[in-house]
């Protein structure tokens, strides 16, 4: 008897840890390299003020080109009208909603960054002051050369 209730508490002391570490992963429902939810989406609508889920080559000039340059055309308008913290919210966006476009992250940041650097006529802390983690820091090299 003394065999069986010490077998059973191996058993129990061995799978206790790995059911509730399981249990746990499996709990998490939102983390970062998981694709959008329809809430998602939701938020972001909703956060946006005019209601669109990200942006998609408004600009009519964009008509035509590769996706890459219809990003940049966008990107570079965002910058414009506003300035390039919104610009790089859109680009970050951009790279989660459409992963084909990674590979041209860096090179789109390190010309967000350049154009930042010409629109405050060549104030790069102004211009660095809206860096942002998105593709390897490209932006903040960008400012700088």
């Amino acid at each position: 008897m003394k065999q069986l209730v010490r077998r059973i508490g191996q058993t129990v002391a061995l799978t206790l840890p790995v059911i509730l570490v399981t249990t746990g992963t499996l709990a998490v429902t939102r983390v970062p390299w998981a694709p959008p939810t329809g809430l998602d989406q939701q938020v972001v609508a909703a956060s946006s003020g005019d209601g669109s889920i990200g942006r998609t080559s408004t600009s009519p000039n964009t008509q035509g080109l590769a996706a890459q340059e219809a990003l940049r055309v966008d990107l570079m308008e965002e910058l414009k009208n506003h300035n390039p913290g919104t610009a790089l919210d859109l680009l970050e966006r951009t790279m989660r909603e459409k992963p084909s476009l990674t590979p041209y992250c860096s090179t789109l940041a390190g010309e967000l960054g350049r154009a930042a650097v010409k629109k405050y006529q060549g104030d790069v802390q102004r211009a660095r002051s809206f860096a942002r983690p998105v593709c390897d820091g490209s932006f903040a090299a960008g400012v700088v050369g």
